[in-house]
């Protein structure tokens, strides 16, 4: 798999305050990133830096393959402040004025337009446009040119929910184009639903960094049954991971104190002479994780 962006301890300081602390990060063509972390953690800050933006203090990263450059810099389109468009023109105009800033043609002006759902309202004045609207213009320009990656900001920040629903399908119709997307977001709802690989940062420093399926494929609650409840509550108890357990109904509910790979769970009561007769696992969610990371590393 392509690797698309390489980050090697990049740190970056404003006066006392360390905004990124030695990040590692590695990103493959394709996959739909998220830095999640709540505000202060560093994503906008490691955003800049990818872009150019902020020099960072130390560390280096590398965008397909080679240091960062000017060229590489065209093969990435981007989102990182506010829509700032000239709000007498239409939307076409605008983004041929952008067309024109990157040297680039005319060509997919309406492919971009039909992406982000504005096709319709082309010839009407950026003033008119709703907030939402004016973000997906935003993301329009940063894809005219075809560019390899897209990074946004904070992409549904301000919008009502009907708004973050249409920038969180423009974001999967993006993917679907084979575009790389690298998003920050302070939202969990929102990476645990677009994205498919996630880093959880925390006052600079990268608490972890995996799939999100992953994540969410963690078990820490399973519920068992067997015909002799009693000797199961025994068995299960001895488990190395063992935590608590709780009667319900004619099930045991049983808390582990890690990660429970529910398969395990039933070779090891095997072992101990217990059939089960029922085994099912609860799932975490991304907030359970990211909470527990926040707090473990308070």
């Amino acid at each position: 798999m392509e690797k698309i962006l390489s980050i090697h301890g990049i740190s970056k300081k404003y006066g006392r305050i360390q905004a990124v602390n030695g990040l590692f990060i590695e990103i493959y063509k394709g996959q739909v990133f998220g830095l999640l972390g709540p505000n202060g953690s560093g994503k906008t800050t490691t955003l800049s830096i990818l872009l150019d933006l902020v020099r960072n203090d130390s560390g280096t990263f590398e965008w397909f393959g080679k240091p960062p450059s000017k060229e590489s810099r065209k093969r990435i389109g981007s989102v990182i402040e506010n829509p700032n468009f000239f709000p007498y023109l239409t939307a076409v105009k605008n983004l041929q004025i952008v067309a024109d800033i990157k040297d680039k043609p005319y060509d997919d002006l309406d492919e971009v337009l039909q992406l982000t759902g504005l096709y319709d309202r082309r010839n009407d004045r950026f003033r008119t446009y709703s907030f939402g609207m004016k973000q997906r213009l935003a993301v329009a320009s940063a894809l005219l040119g075809n560019p390899d990656v897209l990074i946004l900001d904070e992409p549904t920040n301000g919008l009502d929910p009907q708004g973050i629903a249409k920038m969180r399908e423009l974001i999967k119709r993006v993917a679907e184009k084979g575009i790389t997307i690298i998003l920050a977001s302070h939202l969990l709802d929102e990476v645990q639903k677009i994205c498919s690989h996630v880093a959880v940062l925390s006052k600079g420093k990268k608490l972890f960094d995996g799939e999100v399926s992953d994540v969410l494929a963690i078990s820490e609650l399973l519920e068992i049954a067997a015909d002799d409840m009693i000797q199961l509550e025994k068995a299960i108890s001895m488990h190395p991971g063992f935590s608590s357990l709780v009667r319900s109904e004619d099930r045991w509910l049983v808390y582990f104190k890690g990660k429970i790979v529910p398969a395990e769970v039933n070779e090891f009561l095997h072992r101990q002479g217990i059939v089960l007769t029922h085994l099912s696992e609860r799932k975490r969610t991304l907030e359970q994780h990211f909470l527990e990371l926040l707090r473990d590393n308070s």
